[in-house]
């Protein structure tokens, strides 16, 4: 079995790291929420939507290091390597953030994934970061992927997604008809064990 995983909010949660980075700039009231929405929706409807942007490129580059993985998540890859499923990383961020710093996203990603995520759970020739969702959507057709799980629908349901992949939706987000959802990865370990 092989099965693509997405990286960004869905093996990496942002929730408590988001509200820290930003309460420590103050940028948000101290008593925000612990939750990426909810400082996102806290500066746009103060009129920062810049605040925001430039925000994100922090974040995901230089403070990338602090972000956790979604509970579950390691405990999954030791149990699917256990039985013999290939997993991979396929993922879109920008090369550097839109404002601010020109901080290397990719490298910090990788830099995430060389200290969690050791070479013998998902080898580095199977990590990929792409720079347009086109590109993600072409690197998981190229994969041959049995499931492939994110938590945006949009490229779940993109006219570029493969048909002989299963979408997979991660997270809280609404599934479109007929797509699976998975809420956290204890549903994701019983889903694919279930068809292991």
């Amino acid at each position: 079995m092989k099965i693509g995983l997405d990286f960004d909010n869905t093996i990496v949660g942002y929730d408590s790291l988001f509200a820290r980075v930003a309460i420590e700039g103050g940028l948000v009231p101290p008593q925000t929420p612990p939750s990426k929405l909810a400082v996102r929706d806290h500066l746009r409807q103060t009129g920062r939507e810049p605040v925001w942007t430039e925000l994100q490129g922090v974040v995901y580059g230089a403070r990338m290091m602090e972000a956790e993985a979604f509970p579950g998540v390691l405990d999954f890859m030791a149990w699917a390597r256990g039985h013999g499923i290939a997993l991979s990383i396929v993922s879109h961020r920008t090369r550097q953030p839109f404002l601010g710093p020109p901080f290397d996203l990719h490298q910090a990603a990788r830099d995430w994934t060389a200290r969690f995520l050791t070479n013998a759970v998902i080898p580095d020739e199977r990590i990929f970061f792409e720079t347009t969702k086109d590109a993600k959507l072409a690197r998981i057709a190229e994969g041959g992927f049995d499931y492939f799980l994110d938590d945006l629908p949009e490229i779940l349901t993109a006219p570029g997604f493969p048909a002989a992949t299963t979408p997979l939706l991660f997270g809280a987000a609404q599934a479109p008809a007929g797509m699976i959802r998975l809420a956290d990865w204890d549903e994701v370990r019983a889903f694919v064990a279930a068809r292991c």
